[in-house]
C-alpha cells in the first residue's frame, strides 16, 4: 500500500541543482525532495510526502483531514513514528521538536 502524509515545508534549499527542503510532519521533521513541487512550493506550504518525495501541495485544512482519516483507519500505529504526529498535527504543526524515529525527542 502507498501512503502520502500532509507536513508543512519549513526549509528550503538547493542541493547541488535538487530543490530539497525539511517539512514538518506536527513536529516531526524530515528531509525532503520538493523536485516535484519545486515550482509552486513555497515555506509554509503543505505537500503530500511519500517515500522522502514530495508528490503534491495540499491545503493546510485538507493536512487536518488526511491526518484525521489515518487515525480513523488505524494507519499511524503501524508507521511507529507518525504516532506522535498524528496526536501533534492538531496542536502544534509548527512545533521546533524533532521526534525521531525510535522516539526521542531533540529540542
Amino acid at each position: 500500500m502507498c501512503l502520502g502524509i500532509p507536513g508543512r515545508i519549513v526549509e528550503l534549499r538547493d542541493d547541488t541543482g535538487l530543490a530539497m527542503g525539511v517539512v514538518d510532519f506536527g513536529g516531526v521533521r524530515r528531509e525532503v525532495c520538493l523536485a516535484y513541487v519545486q515550482d509552486e512550493a513555497r515555506l509554509g506550504d503543505y505537500v503530500i510526502v511519500h517515500v522522502g518525495f514530495a508528490i503534491s501541495m495540499v491545503d493546510e485544512a485538507e493536512a487536518h483531514r488526511t491526518f484525521e482519516v489515518l487515525r480513523e483507519m488505524s494507519q499511524l500505529d503501524e508507521l511507529g513514528w507518525l504516532d506522535e504526529v498524528a496526536e501533534a498535527a492538531g496542536a502544534s504543526l509548527g512545533s521546533a521538536t524533532t521526534v525521531t524515529q525510535t522516539g526521542s525527542r531533540i529540542p
